[in-house]
């Protein structure tokens, strides 16, 4: 899986900018056992560069995504980082491998239960999960080193900008549904601006937002 990650990364340099991996990254992929956060009966393919699916509409990453996403986030020893979208908690695992302290959310109850049970087994002590909508981020734990942004709204959350540290990244796909979405890096300066730049046509599942009541 790793070389074709390596392959893969080459392949995209010019579009991306990311001509290798870093050894960080490379072997925090190495480490985190993908086929446990696959249902049993994809086990057998879960070191396959592809996604597959999780059950709710969700699926798991492509390898290749989640090491890109997670080298341009760049989150380094001791940084706090944000995810939004859990689903099967294999993107978590792995930025929990690099980062002091991870926080993640998922809307869909059944899987943050999951993700969080699959965590939980495997050791690691530096994630937080919460059931929510992360369009609104985590304020209360903000601001963030890094956030990833593992489902596809169709415009950046102004929310997630607000709750990133200046000199921190926001990874994020952006896009219609129905169309190749974008994925975008989102840097906020030490006077607050950002900068943004598009990096590479991807598809992901749309973000899911909370339902707001009849009449409001």
């Amino acid at each position: 899986m790793v070389d074709e990650i390596r392959a893969s990364t080459r392949e995209t340099a010019s579009a991306t900018g990311v001509r290798e991996l870093s050894e960080r990254v490379t072997a925090a992929m190495g480490r985190v056992p993908r086929h446990e956060f696959v249902p049993p009966s994809l086990a057998a393919q879960a070191y396959a560069n592809r996604p597959l699916p999780i059950g709710a509409g969700q699926t798991i990453s492509q390898p290749f995504i989640v090491a890109l996403m997670t080298e341009l986030a760049a989150p380094g020893p001791g940084s706090r980082v944000l995810e939004v979208g859990t689903g099967s908690g294999y993107q978590a695992a792995i930025l929990a491998e690099l980062a002091g302290e991870v926080y993640s959310i998922e809307i869909v109850e059944s899987l943050a239960r999951r993700a969080g049970e699959t965590l939980g087994r495997l050791g690691y002590r530096n994630i937080r999960l919460r059931v929510g909508d992360g369009y609104r981020g985590w304020p209360e734990a903000a601001p963030f080193d890094a956030i990833v942004v593992t489902a596809a709204p169709d415009h950046v959350p102004p929310a997630l900008v607000e709750q990133l540290k200046p000199g921190g990244r926001l990874v994020i796909p952006v896009g219609p549904q129905s169309a190749v979405q974008e994925l975008m890096v989102i840097e906020k300066l030490p006077d607050g601006r950002t900068v943004e730049t598009r990096k590479l046509p991807v598809r992901f599942v749309p973000l899911v937002r909370e339902r707001k009541p009849e009449g409001r």
